[in-house]
């Protein structure tokens, strides 16, 4: 296993319409590459309880979660999960979530590119992922 920081992450969420990407504030955080036969990596989240709401709605609302996470340096070019959250735990006033997902490995633009047209296309909530899954 490799393990490295976490600069930046953020939520890839749509509706009918467009893509949506929320910005999380990190106080701290891990992402480590499992390396295991299915090419597993485990993100960890530590931010303050003002997500809490936000990230339980996630999790009973969607069953595959897209994540752009930045590693080790912000001026690293995001990486982009297909990620479930494994779990939401509050520590003091704070909360760390932890996502089991795998990389997609593709630039930013052409993700967004293929989200978008997939939208207009008229895919949505799981049917997408699973779309989106086929052809990335």
């Amino acid at each position: 296993m490799k393990t490295f920081k976490l600069k930046r992450l953020e939520i890839v969420d749509h509706d009918d319409e467009e893509i949506e990407q929320t910005n999380i504030n990190l106080l701290d955080g891990l992402i480590i590459n499992r390396e295991d036969d299915k090419g597993q990596w485990l993100i960890e989240a530590y931010t303050d309880t003002s997500y809490l709401d936000y990230f339980n709605k996630l999790h009973g609302e969607q069953g595959e979660i897209m994540v752009q996470a930045t590693i080790t340096k912000e001026s690293n070019e995001p990486a982009t999960f297909i990620t479930t959250v494994l779990g939401i735990n509050e520590i003091g006033d704070n909360i760390n979530v932890l996502f089991l997902g795998t990389i997609i490995d593709r630039r930013k633009h052409i993700i967004e590119d293929l989200l978008t047209d997939l939208i207009e296309q008229g895919y949505q909530g799981r049917e997408l992922l699973v779309k989106f899954k086929e052809l990335a």
